[in-house]
């Protein structure tokens, strides 16, 4: 039986759901009626540091001091404690609705008994001393109230310790020379008060750098401080080295040979049997068959004849791995007892072994394709893989790709709504940077370069409305010089568009709109692009994780002013405009950037928590020039649907206050709203609910605008002083089913705001409220 908190007067039978809303808020008001007879229930501890001197940092100290007590008090929200009154309901119960809220939500009452108060005072002591805080004292009191306790603690403390002065160990060994020479960078300043893990940051420090001089088998438990704490309030730090060190840990170390094995497996006995190949002084298995060497060495840091460096072999595996040709790749090392010591230095052996995934590979996949414009359809693609195409570890992908859509949010006197694509496209990737006549390495980097080049063809057919061939060429770059960088540069990116066959209808859409009209014609982009991205999603225990992509695409430039200096003579249009062409096809001349800054912010600091908060920011623009008047209608940018605004179809936005008012421009909506400026905020809050099921609560706003003015879309052009009152606006919830490697997405958008904020359509009728469905693959951002 459910025993709920009441009001003293009955409620009537249509308010016992409220009633149970109510009490299961209140939780049964405090939870203190779920407390043992004569027990308390505990419900936290303060810390009080009480000094005649400045405590510096004072904050961060008793954050630190609080950081110790313990057990930690029931949840509360707003005085009221939910979880006690989940707890209740599963009390003596095995299974059942009561069984699961208890355990699923429910927490156990945490009383003033369970304090152990000397345990912490002595933690506390500890926390002090640590932080050079020497002779401390704490103490504690119990602070009772009706059924309730809190324990406050107060710690006493003098001036803390500083440091005088720090000594490096003396000596003219190698290892005491290189200690020596690291005192450069010491964490331990002097004035600085004493800290125990500045202690242990140091000698991990030491450590690190040694590592990287060659001291392999150097440990910083090696490292030894002796504090002269006799003075007045201040300490003298003497770093000194264990008398008890082994001596291969006091020695550097040369790596006299590196053997590189590129076909391990875990019944491999070490290559017996099998004569490596020299080349450039490596010691390589089996042979050439599969990987040249080179290709291998460019990817390996580890040198015959060089000083281990612990930095090198991190970076071998890191490039090693992002071949993507090998499943596995460790590096083992050895003592070489066949070289004898010299100047001090002892001698490894290093084998690289590398376990190959299958060279080539053949995939076929059956998709469901949800695109940002609204198509929704069934799709396939098959994909053949050489991930050693050339013996270089290239990899060479060929996709042959095709699917049909159906646009099923636009207007139903939109044309072009059914679309059949097919298309096949190829991509070299290079595992290093092609750039003759300079050989660029980065060899600071833990990450491969890659030189891409790529080739496509599409064909796409929309009914009712026209056929188009899509040709594409890519060749750039793409490197990293951090996990959270990416950097990607295409120097050529070239893309041309042949529009075929023309319905009747659709030709009439375009003779009457000059600018879509433009838009498609002018489809020969000889582009160049450059892209940054930030992401720290990569680092999975960041409890704030922010996402950055900034872009910048040019087309046209160099075309144009090779056919200004050598006299070529424009072409002329319909609309009186003027172009250049190259092949007798006018290119595309514009300039585009884009923006997208993402944050997301975990509510809960368990790292494998789904509950976070999630924002968006998008800004775009696209400004055609000389060679255009608009941009290339494959260029322009949409809003709406299920990955943008979602209360509002995929482009049923804009740009603008435009709004499709007449069945002709219904008919035209969907090649209509599409414009050269983008701004679209988006905020979402989710929630884990069950195992693979997660809510979502979200608000959108964004819209679209125009450069120049277009007549027959009035209200579309971009003004400063008015854009923010043209802001389209919509607010929803969703369900996810994620399954990590899959995401299906049902979300439930109303209208908030129209652009251009009326509440009724032109004709007097009012708009529409109506909730928008979507339904997608992914999360949106």
């Amino acid at each position: 039986m459910f025993s709920l908190c009441r009001p003293s007067s009955a409620s009537s039978t249509p308010l016992r759901g409220l009633t149970l809303l109510v009490g299961l808020l209140a939780a049964g008001c405090s939870g203190t009626k779920y407390i043992p007879e004569g027990a308390k229930l505990y419900t936290g501890g303060a810390v009080k540091v009480k000094s005649d001197a400045p405590v510096p940092n004072e904050a961060a100290l008793t954050t630190e001091l609080e950081s110790v007590i313990n057990p930690k008090p029931n949840a509360s929200i707003l005085g009221l404690r939910p979880k006690l009154y989940f707890w209740h309901l599963g009390q003596g119960k095995t299974r059942g609705l009561g069984h699961w809220l208890a355990d699923k939500y429910g927490e156990k009452p945490v009383l003033l008994s369970q304090v152990d108060t000397q345990q912490v005072k002595k933690l506390m002591v500890n926390r002090l001393n640590n932080n050079g805080y020497f002779r401390p004292s704490v103490g504690s009191k119990v602070q009772v109230k009706g059924a309730t306790a809190t324990v406050d603690y107060t710690a006493f403390v003098g001036k803390p310790y500083l440091i005088k002065q720090v000594s490096f160990p003396e000596g003219d060994t190698l290892l005491t020379q290189a200690i020596r020479a690291t005192q450069a960078g010491t964490l331990l300043k002097v004035g600085d008060p004493y800290n125990l893990q500045t202690f242990i940051n140091e000698r991990t420090r030491i450590d690190g750098v040694l590592k990287n001089q060659g001291y392999y088998y150097f440990s910083p438990d090696f490292l030894l401080f002796e504090v002269d704490s006799t003075l007045d309030n201040q300490a003298n730090v003497y770093l000194k080295v264990k008398s008890s060190i082994s001596r291969r840990a006091a020695k550097p170390y040369v790596l006299s040979r590196v053997s590189l094995n590129t076909d391990y497996s875990l019944s491999d006995t070490a290559s017996a049997g099998r004569r490596p190949f020299i080349y450039q002084k490596y010691r390589y298995f089996p042979d050439e068959e599969v990987f040249k060497a080179k290709a291998i060495t460019n990817a390996t840091f580890l040198y015959p004849d060089s000083v281990y460096r612990r930095r090198r072999s991190d970076q071998t595996l890191s490039r090693l791995m992002s071949l993507g040709t090998f499943k596995f790749v460790d590096i083992r090392f050895r003592p070489d007892r066949s070289v004898a010591d010299s100047a001090g230095y002892g001698h490894l052996i290093s084998n690289v072994r590398m376990t190959q995934v299958p060279k080539k590979s053949l995939r076929a996949e059956v998709l469901l394709v949800s695109k940002s414009n609204g198509f929704v359809g069934p799709g396939f693609r098959v994909q053949f893989r050489n991930r050693s195409a050339l013996r270089g570890a290239e990899q060479l992908l060929v996709n042959v790709t095709g699917s049909f859509e159906n646009q099923t949010k636009a207007g139903a006197n939109t044309i072009g709504l059914t679309s059949y694509e097919l298309g096949a496209d190829a991509q070299l990737v290079v595992p290093h940077l092609i750039t003759p006549p300079f050989d660029i390495r980065l060899t600071n980097s833990d990450f491969q370069p890659r030189t891409t080049f790529g080739v496509g063809y599409r064909y796409v057919e929309r009914l009712e409305a026209f056929q188009e061939d899509v040709f594409n060429l890519s060749y750039g770059y793409t490197w990293k010089t951090k996990l959270t960088n990416e950097q990607e540069l295409r120097p050529i990116d070239l893309q041309y568009i042949r529009l075929g066959s023309v319905s009747d209808q659709f030709r009439a859409l375009l003779d009457s709109n000059a600018f879509l009209n433009n838009s498609f014609r002018q489809q020969f982009i000889l582009g160049s692009s450059y892209r940054y991205t930030y992401n720290q999603q990569v680092l999975e225990q960041r409890r704030n994780q922010i996402y950055f992509s900034g872009g910048v695409e040019v087309s046209g430039n160099l075309a144009y002013l090779a056919s200004s200096l050598t006299g070529q003579t424009k072409q002329r249009n319909k609309d009186g405009s003027e172009a250049y062409a190259v092949l007798g096809q006018q290119f595309s001349q514009y300039t585009k950037v884009d923006l997208e800054l993402r944050n997301y912010f975990r509510t809960s600091p368990n790292p494998t928590s789904g509950n976070k908060i999630a924002t968006r920011l998008l800004i775009g623009s696209g400004l055609p020039y000389l060679n255009s008047t608009v941009l290339p209608y494959l260029k322009q940018y949409g809003i709406g649907g299920p990955n943008s605004v979602r209360a509002f179809p995929a482009r049923g936005i804009g740009p603008g206050t435009y709004m499709p008012t007449t069945t002709r421009q219904e008919a035209t909506n969907f090649y209509d709203q599409v414009g050269d400026l983008r701004l679209e905020a988006n905020a979402e809050y989710r929630q884990d609910l069950f195992p693979y099921v997660k809510g979502a609560l979200f608000v959108d706003a964004g819209n679209i605008w125009l450069v120049n003015e277009d007549p027959k879309r009035r209200g579309g052009q971009f003004s400063p002083s008015t854009f923010f009152n043209e802001l389209a606006v919509g607010a929803g919830a969703g369900i996810r089913i994620d399954v990590q490697f899959f995401v299906i997405r049902f979300d439930v958008a109303v209208p908030v705001r129209y652009p251009d904020g009326r509440t009724s359509n032109v004709d007097g009728s009012a708009r529409s409220s109506a909730p928008v469905f979507n339904i997608a693959i992914g999360y949106p951002y």
